[in-house]
């Protein structure tokens, strides 16, 4: 009996993701934008496709790209300005 497979395309870069949002993508198998992989459907890449689901189109499923970011990691603005005086 053949085993069941998923099929998931990475539609979004994770390029400043959080380290653990790209850790999930590089586990995934991914290497570069609009790649497919063939992926085991077991509970474990199962969760990890929902927990990257803003980034990645599963087979199947419809892909709804996200209005904002979820998973870029927000920094402060610079206070340079605000030290020097102006």
């Amino acid at each position: 009996m053949p085993e069941k497979t998923l099929k998931a395309t990475l539609m979004k870069s994770a390029i400043g993701a959080r380290p653990e949002i790209r850790a999930t993508v590089e586990s995934l198998g991914f290497r570069r934008m609009n790649q497919t992989r063939e992926l085991p459907d077991n509970p474990a890449v199962r969760g990890m496709l929902r927990r990257v689901d803003f980034l990645v189109a599963v087979e199947g499923e419809p892909y709804e790209r996200p209005k904002r970011s979820r998973y870029k990691i927000w920094r402060a603005r610079s206070k340079k300005k605000h030290q020097r005086g102006h």
